[in-house]
């Protein structure tokens, strides 16, 4: 089969418009609605974002991922369960399955830095996990960036027709100083890492949850003072070995291995093989190179980014992911207000049909 990128599939559109057949020869596409076994299509969303699970539903979504940890840190760990199953129940009456939750289920920083109260926290995270358990939710995905989570040093970079994607630049960044946190070594983080592991992964196995470790972004050693150590694919194989575990797992997210300078297709590959990848973040940043680490980029529009996006879907599918992918930090568009950089929804409606449109043309299921 020819190998389809998105210039030679704009070709072959043109090519159909200007010598098209007439309409009762033109074969119609095989339906892949109902086809089992495709990658679930899903978009983060909060408790109580009832437009948004109407919106998403109304463009095929069929999976929401969960953002809960601002709603359960509110709460006792004795009424987890009842508020993660009134959201699941909320989800279900618009349509949508609850795929899994991200960035942490419960407040998890003092577990990041090993500060006093680590201890409590972990006590939530396993209650936690034992919830969605019971839910059927299987994959947290998860992120040991401590003190600054993701970030960037502008959110107003013009992208294609003026909209507004994000930008990092390590020397902007390193204007801004240490921390309140203060300088933390590598080696403290990998100490940190290593004890939330021991906690946590077999309580995970025992209840049959996937841990998709989210990728540090940026992914540099270290950040305004504080080390980071999700970087490499080197690293995710020691943080499999440290606790072997089929639980043990990446959320893959391919622009943060393209800014790694990984060559995210091998590494997608190799980490699917080992059946490691949970949950897959798809988007694309310029600025990087292969074989170092970006200091300065931008992300992109899904269709307007360096990596070639259908091969990557290509990929995925091919390995059998069978889990939720969801495209991740859209630009913002026009009539929006730009108060979540990357979150907005115009973005993200444009990346869903630009990826049921390659998974169609391919013939390849998604749910």
């Amino acid at each position: 089969m020819p190998r389809l990128s998105r210039r030679t599939a704009l070709k072959s559109s043109a090519g159909l418009l200007a010598g098209a057949a007439p309409a009762a020869a033109v074969p119609a596409r095989p339906s892949v609605k109902g086809r089992p076994g495709g990658m679930k299509f899903s978009e983060i969303i909060l408790p109580g974002e009832r437009d948004r699970m109407r919106l998403l539903k109304q463009v095929g979504v069929n999976y929401a991922i969960g953002s809960v940890t601002g709603h359960l840190a509110r709460l006792p760990r004795t009424q987890y369960l009842d508020a993660l199953a009134r959201f699941q129940q909320d989800l279900r009456a618009h349509g949508l399955g609850l795929a899994g939750v991200e960035s942490h289920p419960v407040p998890a920083e003092k577990i990041k830095l090993g500060l006093a109260g680590r201890d409590e926290e972990l006590e939530n995270y396993v209650v936690c996990i034992k919830a969605l358990a019971e839910l059927g939710v299987k994959m947290i995905c998860y992120n040991f960036m401590a003190g600054v989570n993701w970030y960037r040093t502008r959110t107003d970079f013009p992208e294609r027709g003026g909209a507004l994607a994000s930008e990092f630049d390590s020397a902007a960044a390193e204007r801004e100083g240490v921390t309140e946190f203060g300088e933390v070594t590598e080696e403290q983080m990998w100490d940190h890492l290593t004890y939330f592991l021991k906690a946590i992964i077999p309580v995970a196995e025992k209840a049959g949850v996937g841990m998709a470790l989210h990728p540090d972004d940026p992914p540099l050693p270290k950040l305004r003072g504080l080390a980071r150590i999700v970087t490499s694919a080197a690293n995710y194989r020691r943080i499999f070995e440290i606790m072997p575990s089929p639980v043990n797992g990446v959320t893959y997210c391919q622009a943060n291995f393209v800014a790694m300078g990984e060559d995210v297709y091998q590494v997608a590959k190799e980490f699917l093989d080992k059946k490691k990848v949970f949950f897959v973040h798809f988007r694309d940043i310029e600025g990087a190179s292969l074989g170092q680490p970006a200091r300065r980029f931008r992300e992109t529009f899904h269709d307007n980014g360096p990596t070639d996006m259908v091969e990557m879907l290509k990929i995925y599918a091919e390995a059998g992911f069978q889990g939720p992918i969801r495209p991740d930090h859209a630009p913002t568009l026009e009539g929006e207000t730009n108060d979540r950089p990357g979150y907005a929804m115009k973005g993200k409606i444009f990346a869903f049909g630009y990826m049921r449109g390659i998974l169609h043309a391919l013939n390849l299921p998604s749910e």
